[in-house]
Parts: structure tokens; sequence; C-alpha cells
């Protein structure tokens, strides 16, 4: 997930220190204010070490147009993170008895390809097989526009199996789009319904929720791409995607879903262990990756000029998360740098300046 490696050379900041209790936050200031002069990163980012956040900050424009300031309660756009959110939903429901991981979809969409064979668990692992749509070509043709739930559906079946279920993983928003619908029928609620009855509400997530057009004076931001300058972004119809990557957060809502979630407030012990039962680098929507030898448990995400990233460090119970609405760098390259200075980890980061 991570990558240590960063190879462009012209202005270099050198990220080193002594082992220390405390996190340096001068660095991590430091580190943010030059990405955002160096016009590589404008969002948010959160840090927390036992439940509690211990670093905020934003930075850059969530409106560049009208000059609006990125704001610690500015809210992204968080893509495929959405897909943590929704595997908890699923999980949540076979704790209710409403449904069984290893059970078969054949009954919700019969036209699906190897339907029979295809279980929630496999959906859950981007295990069933089931071509990805936002790899289609004529999906660049719809995006900004949408689809309903039965034109979803219908595209998903005709595009029929990339593999046999269980044999291999590979990534297809599909499956989640799928089990989005599957929580909307066994619990008779739209999925922005459920998400609020099941995780925001009891979390107290205060600025989580399913995403429609971005409305600036909501506090939500639009997203751009750097080509000399920035460059807004068209939005993606969030609909079609549902729980696949509709969500908008903040950093520190995101980490206290996901403190909430691993210190095993939301789910049973089952389900938790479950959802960490890695098979080909990924879970129950979620993966794992390690940091000089720290597991942790996140996801990243991505939807038009939107970023973003959280993970959970096990055994530190160190978390962080960073959402971005415009960056021209890589954000693993950002959260190497951010880790570095949480972990006391000599590094020097290197950008280009356009």
């Amino acid at each position: 997930m991570f990558t240590r490696i960063i190879t462009v050379v012209v202005f270099s900041l050198c990220i080193s220190t002594t082992y220390s209790q405390h996190l340096n936050i001068a660095k991590l200031d430091s580190l943010f204010q030059t990405l955002e002069l160096s016009n590589k990163f404008m969002g948010g980012v959160a840090i927390s070490k036992n439940g509690e956040i211990v670093y905020t900050k934003n930075t850059g424009y969530s409106d560049i147009e009208t000059s609006r300031k990125s704001q610690i309660n500015t809210k992204y756009r968080i893509g495929s993170i959405t897909k943590t959110f929704t595997a908890i939903l699923i999980l949540k429901a076979i704790d209710e008895k409403k449904l069984k991981l290893d059970q078969t979809i054949e009954k919700y969409f019969p036209l699906v390809t190897n339907a029979d064979k295809i279980t929630i668990r496999t959906l859950l692992n981007q295990r069933s097989g089931i071509h990805n749509f936002t790899k289609d070509e004529d999906y660049e043709k719809y995006k900004f526009k949408g689809k309903t739930e039965d034109e979803m559906i219908a595209i998903i079946s005709n595009a029929g199996s990339d593999f046999e279920p269980d044999s291999k993983a590979a990534y297809s928003n599909s499956n989640y789009v799928l089990l989005s619908y599957i929580l909307e029928r066994i619990y008779k609620e739209p999925y922005a319904e459920i998400l609020n009855k099941k995780i925001v509400r009891p979390l107290g997530l205060r600025d989580t929720y399913f995403g429609g057009k971005i409305e600036i004076e909501h506090n939500e931001t639009n997203s751009y791409e750097f080509d000399n300058d920035w460059i807004k972004q068209p939005e993606t119809n969030l609909l079609m995607f549902t729980g696949a990557g509709a969500i908008v957060s903040t950093p520190t809502d995101v980490l206290k879903f996901a403190e909430a979630v691993f210190n095993g407030k939301v789910l049973s012990s089952s389900s938790l262990k479950a959802m960490k039962e890695i098979k080909d680098d990924y879970g129950l929507g979620i993966g794992e990756f390690s940091f000089e030898g720290k597991l942790s448990y996140g996801h990243t995400g991505h939807i038009d000029g939107f970023n973003s990233m959280y993970g959970y460090f096990v055994k530190e119970k160190i978390s962080f998360a960073i959402t971005s609405n415009g960056t021209g760098i890589n954000n693993n390259a950002i959260a190497v740098g951010l880790l570095s200075i949480v972990f006391n980890i000599p590094y020097k980061i290197s950008l280009t300046f356009n």
C-alpha cells in the first residue's frame, strides 16, 4: 500500500529526529506547509493515539474560485474508503442474523454470472470475479450523469465474469454496488438511511453522510487537478456508486469510525476477526499494510480529483487519515512522510516544483 521510494528530486524537505514520546507538531506543520506551498496537497489530515485526536491540519482551498479556505469541518468525498463502511454494515447484518458470509447471491441477482457460486464473502474480499464496471470504456460516457439501480444491475450482469469465483482476487467496484443493493433489500431502506442508523448516529459522526451534488455552502469541497494551475474537476454522480464510493466525510470522522471498529465497539468479535482475515492483501472491506514492520489495516479512496486514505496500527493504537481535494504527489508519499514523523524515523521527501 505504501512505498518508500520517491524518485523526483528538486526540492528536499528533510525529516529526521531522535526518539521522543511526544508527537513533533512543528515537523508535521512544516511538512504540510511545504506541500501546500509547492502545490502538492490541498486537503485535511488527522492523527489519533489511543482513541484521542492528537493532530489535525487543513491546507489549501475548498473552493478556489471564491477563495474559500479549507477548515477542520470541511468535508471531502472519500471514494473507496466507503467500502469499509459498507463492509461494516454487511457484517452488522450478519451479526443480526439477516445474512450469512458464505451464502450465495442468486436470490438477489439471478442474472449475474456465477451468482450461484459468488458469496457475500467473495463480494467483500474482491474474489467474486465480477467485472469492474469502472474499467469499461462506456463508464466515461455516463459517470457524470449516473445510472439507476436497475441500469447498474444490467451493466454488471451483462459484463460477465473475469475469473472463477474465489480463484483469485481482483478489485471491482461492482462487488460493493451489489452489496449496497443487498443491504437495501434486507433493511427495506435506502443505503443512506442504513448508514445513518447503523454507523453515523451511534458513533456520533457529525460530518459523515451519503453524498450528492457538491454544496460549497455546506462546507463541502470541489476537487482539482494541477496542471500549471489548479483545474476544477467535474463531479461523478455518486448515486450509482452507493456503498462502493459515495460517502462524504472528514479526517476526524474517519478516525472516529476506524477507532471504534478496530477496538471492538461496532462488530461482534467473530465478525471483526473475519474482517481481518487477509487473502491476496485484502480482507473484508480493508487492506493490510506495514510501515517499518508495524502492522496496519486501512483503505484508500479516489474519485475525480479527490484522494483519501486511512490506516490503523493495531499494536501501537495509532491511526491516521488523509482526505485531499487536490494533490500533485502520490498520497502514499505524503503518508510515508507523516508516519516517519509519527514514529520518529529519519526520512527525506523530494518534491518537484511545477
